[in-house]
């Protein structure tokens, strides 16, 4: 399926099945696409932060695309994160993703090193020259340390080649901001990456969300999504209590361990994690599974 412009909808942040040696659990991450794609999703987001991509060798990489393409199919839309501290190797990774037949590349801007406005917008620049295909803004400055200003984000906008942003600061007025600078933009994708925001980011003008709960029940995400776009505040209300209470269960104390937890739980896929992660403890672990057992999502 060709990539709308602009992509509108829950684009889910794959988590990326694992074996316990470190390869690509293929069985299950066609398990998990096939599971997204049926609750409604409009796009499929890898090797993001939800999907460990900075954690995972090159190899494993280009595999998780590899088959991420192959048993996509191309129902929906395939973007890829290629964030590195080397910018030849994001730009190989591009080339990969293109040559797989992915649709877009995701950056968070160079890593570990700080970088002014004016380096961003040239590293973006460059990058979007040398990428054979579209690229999408990752404002993620608490995993990246790389924080796009508004002005940047706009600069960006302009650029060919680069065709989406995704905030995932939190920062609600942030976004607002964003917004109202790519007012004149309607064909540039804006997507929320929070979860609990994503329902008023929609609401006021948002694009749709990437959100990391929509691997589990992406259907409440998708109708959250719609709801905001009838502007339905009663259906909002009522779904937003459920996207809290799925926060709280498994996202807190710490996310990544939390969600592919409770994606064991629903037999979409190992608890294997690359390094720095662990699995949850016997306690939390007894804790997520009575929430999916009693929650009515």
């Amino acid at each position: 399926m060709p990539m709308p412009i602009p992509i509108r909808g829950i684009v889910t942040p794959l988590l990326t099945p694992l074996r316990p040696s470190g390869a690509p659990d293929e069985e299950a991450l066609e398990r998990l696409i096939n599971h997204v794609i049926r609750g409604g999703v409009s796009g499929i987001f890898l090797l993001g932060t939800t999907g460990e991509g900075p954690a995972l060798s090159t190899r494993v990489q280009q595999d998780v695309i590899r088959l991420a393409a192959k048993h996509t199919e191309g129902r929906v839309p395939l973007l890829a994160g290629i964030a590195d501290t080397s910018f030849d190797e994001a730009v190989a990774l591009a080339r990969f993703a293109a040559a797989a037949g992915l649709d877009a590349v995701v950056t968070t801007g160079p890593l570990y090193f700080a970088v002014s406005p004016a380096d961003l917008a040239d590293y973006v620049a460059k990058l979007a020259r040398e990428s054979p295909i579209p690229v999408f803004l990752y404002n993620i400055p608490g995993c990246s340390h790389v924080r796009f200003p508004v002005d940047v984000v706009a600069r960006c906008a302009e650029m060919a080649n680069v065709l989406g942003f995704k905030d995932s600061s939190g920062e609600i007025h942030y976004l607002h901001k964003v917004r109202t600078a790519l007012a004149g933009r309607p064909d540039f994708s804006l997507l929320i990456g929070p979860e609990e925001l994503m329902g008023e980011a929609v609401l006021f003008g948002a694009h749709g969300g990437v959100n990391g709960g929509s691997n589990l029940f992406p259907e409440l995400y998708v109708a959250m999504y719609e709801a905001a776009v009838r502007a339905d505040t009663v259906e909002m209300g009522r779904l937003q209590s459920k996207i809290l209470a799925l926060s709280e269960a498994v996202y807190e104390p710490t996310y990544l361990p939390g969600i592919k937890c409770a994606a064991a739980a629903l037999g979409l896929c190992d608890e294997v994690f690359a390094a720095p992660y662990t699995p949850v403890g016997e306690p939390r672990r007894r804790a997520i599974a009575g929430f999916l057992e009693s929650c009515t999502i």
